[in-house]
């Protein structure tokens, strides 16, 4: 499987994610300078967690304007596999690419820790290595993770089995709406998500529960 990680100024969990995608899938992704404006043909295209231009104006809001973006976009409306981790998912809603917002903690504080993620939906590209409704812990770093939708919007979410990943009840570290944790594109093609199930790949790190998500893209694309 080959994979590439767009790397914007003020990233830093792309080294975690081009490590976790090169021990998992066994081939060397390639990374991307948000300044580029083409894509490399790849099966997977990452979006890694950081503090893009110092999430200034609001979290992803300027990366989401760089020039590597249309090229993005016309990979997402191809079908290829987007994952869009921490402020990788706060990009993507930034573009459009997904629907919603991430705002600001519901405690206005930088929560970092681990969590307990509910498995909403376990026949995505993503989740399908899951049981439906198991919990896994993961680990979450961020200030703005606070997930946001019109109420319409939420409701498309629901019916239409877009909510992947939700905080177990009881545990939702930022006060997301109906305690999402990450969600699909219609098609199914993109996730983002707050947790970083990147760092969560081998028993160093404590577990390996993030690994089945990696897993799961392969054996989708496969």
């Amino acid at each position: 499987m080959k994979s590439a990680v767009i790397v914007f100024p003020g990233s830093n969990r792309e080294r975690d994610m081009l490590y976790a995608l090169e021990h998992i899938t066994g081939t060397k992704p390639q990374a991307v300078w948000h300044a580029e404006t083409s894509l490399p043909d790849v099966d997977l295209i990452a979006l890694p967690g950081g503090f893009s231009y110092g999430d200034y104006l609001r979290s992803g809001a300027i990366a989401a304007r760089s020039p590597i973006i249309a090229a993005l976009k016309a990979a997402a409306d191809k079908g290829t596999r987007i994952l869009g981790v921490c402020n990788g998912f706060q990009v993507l809603t930034e573009t459009g690419i997904l629907p919603g917002a991430l705002m600001r903690n519901a405690g206005l504080k930088f929560v970092c820790k681990t969590v307990r993620l509910e498995i909403a939906n376990a026949n995505t590209d993503f989740t399908r290595a899951y049981k439906p409704g198991e919990i896994i812990d993961c680990p979450v770093s961020h200030h703005d993770g606070n997930f946001f939708i019109q109420e319409d919007g939420l409701a498309r979410l629901e019916d239409e089995g877009q909510v992947a990943v939700r905080y177990a009840e009881g545990t939702n570290p930022n006060g997301s709406l109906n305690d999402i944790a990450g969600i699909t594109n219609a098609a199914g093609n993109v996730l983002g998500m707050m947790p970083h199930p990147e760092n969560l790949i081998e028993d160093l790190n404590g577990g390996t529960a993030g690994r089945r998500l990696f897993e799961s893209v392969v054996e989708a694309i496969a």
